[in-house]
């Protein structure tokens, strides 16, 4: 009996699959986090970014507004 038990107290120290994956599902979360609050503060400049560049390949000229996103492409 004394033998079954050892056996598995070391079964159960030896098995770390459960902390790495939850040490990866928090890393990951982390890095989800960081995400959305990147692309909530750049998105006003990109969608201005990508709207002057759209204007430049259809052969305009964007002029920028006062305000985020308030750029104007004239043909």
């Amino acid at each position: 009996m004394l033998a079954l038990y050892t056996n598995l107290s070391v079964r159960l120290r030896g098995d770390e699959k459960g902390a790495t994956a939850v040490e990866y599902g928090i890393m990951v979360s982390l890095i989800a986090v960081v995400i959305i609050v990147a692309v909530t503060l750049l998105g006003g400049t990109l969608t201005d970014t990508f709207t002057q560049v759209q204007c430049s390949v259809s052969g305009g000229t964007y002029a920028a507004g006062a305000a985020a996103g308030a750029g104007t492409c004239t043909p």
